[in-house]
């Protein structure tokens, strides 16, 4: 389904994003430079309520989802959450969803424009199983709060803190009594940037409460921030977005995924084969690698075009952003036998420029996150 535009939109200085899947919510709130430096040095709320929300709630909701997603959640606790995909039977990338179980549902959620096929094959899958897969997308939107002061935004906003990464906390309703019904979810996330302490957590709100929970976020020292900023510091992360920096032929491999969203020794789920192939006998074909643009103030490339080298389409590209510190920066998936000095140009035509990989970036044969910035990140999400 496509959500409502955001009431956020109506801010003094927001502008919209145009293209792209992020449509409906705020690009930048004026200034995305600072934006991204105060999400490094502070903490900042973004409104990414565009994403889309299922929910999966019924006696077997765990057993249930454990036989169709590529992580173990047979035995997640509640107040735990984790990452997930679904796979086809060639064991390609169709979905990518964040958990949480809370009470007594389990939370997906999902890119823009992709819960209708998600939702669609959840509940032909249903059979016997006693769960009820829904939209939850008109009820709950998600904000996100990035940056080292996360746990005292949420704390100074009277809001549960979660310990762990992926840990989740029912929402208390605003204004309402203790012990009321919970209206939403609040669960830490990794963090997207390597500075010392970085931090995140999403919140799951209300949909009609949106803007009241955007402004007690604000209140407690959040600084504005639009998609722009968030999606700056996500590529410096190397954390993939399904659609953008996958394509219909990826695996869980390429993009760094196996750990964080596939458990390699669980079983009987679509795709399994290719993954327990991949992992046990030879290496991906591609791997996710981040970019240094020679871009200038030429337009930045976009998802899908080629990366080149010498006259041979090596790779696509993937999230190219202007990053605050690095510049010019860009997600690619690249055949696995491009040397990592290689020169490359990313893009074509208007849009080509000049490319080289970081080698930090370079992820190890098995497919796991890579050594160097990504790891630091999700290490860095933590508390010690």
């Amino acid at each position: 389904m496509t959500t409502a535009p955001s009431p956020l939109l109506a801010l003094p200085g927001a502008v919209e994003v145009d293209e792209g899947p992020d449509i409906g919510v705020p690009l930048h709130q004026g200034d995305p430079q600072a934006e991204q430096r105060s999400m490094d040095r502070h903490a900042g709320v973004v409104d990414r309520s565009n994403r889309e929300v299922i929910a999966v709630p019924g006696e077997d909701r765990l057993s249930w989802l454990h036989l169709l997603l590529s992580q173990h959640v047979s035995e997640l606790p509640v107040n735990s959450g984790t990452e997930a995909l679904v796979l086809d039977a060639n064991g390609r990338v169709e979905h990518h969803a964040v958990l949480s179980h809370v009470d007594d549902t389990v939370w997906l959620d999902v890119e823009p424009g992709t819960s209708a096929a998600l939702l669609a094959y959840l509940q032909k899958m249903v059979f016997w199983s006693k769960v009820e897969p829904r939209s939850a997308t008109e009820e709950l939107a998600l904000l996100s709060l990035v940056g080292p002061a996360t746990a005292e935004v949420l704390a100074k906003a009277g809001l549960p803190v979660p310990e762990r990464v992926y840990g989740s906390a029912a929402l208390p309703p605003l204004g309402a009594e203790p012990g009321a019904r919970p209206a939403g979810l609040v669960r830490r996330m990794p963090a997207l940037t390597t500075e010392p302490g970085a931090d995140a957590a999403d919140l799951l709100v209300p949909r009609a409460e949106l803007y009241a929970w955007w402004t007690r976020l604000r209140e407690a020292g959040a600084a504005a921030a639009g998609v722009m900023a968030y999606e700056a510091l996500r590529v410096g992360g190397l954390h993939p977005r399904l659609g953008l920096d996958t394509d219909d032929r990826t695996i869980p491999h390429e993009v760094g995924w196996i750990g964080s969203a596939v458990h390699l020794t669980k079983g009987c789920y679509r795709g399994q084969e290719t993954v327990a192939r991949v992992a046990n006998l030879g290496r991906p074909p591609r791997r996710l690698v981040l970019l240094h643009l020679d871009a200038g103030d030429e337009e930045m490339p976009a998802p899908g075009d080629p990366v080149s080298l010498g006259d041979r389409v090596v790779g696509r590209v993937g999230t190219a952003v202007l990053h605050h510190e690095l510049g010019g920066v860009a997600l690619a998936l690249l055949k696995r036998s491009v040397p990592v000095d290689a020169e490359l140009v990313a893009g074509a035509d208007e849009r080509a420029a000049p490319a080289r990989i970081d080698p930090d970036s370079v992820p190890p044969e098995d497919g796991a996150p890579p050594p160097g910035r990504v790891a630091q990140a999700r290490a860095a999400g933590r508390l010690s």
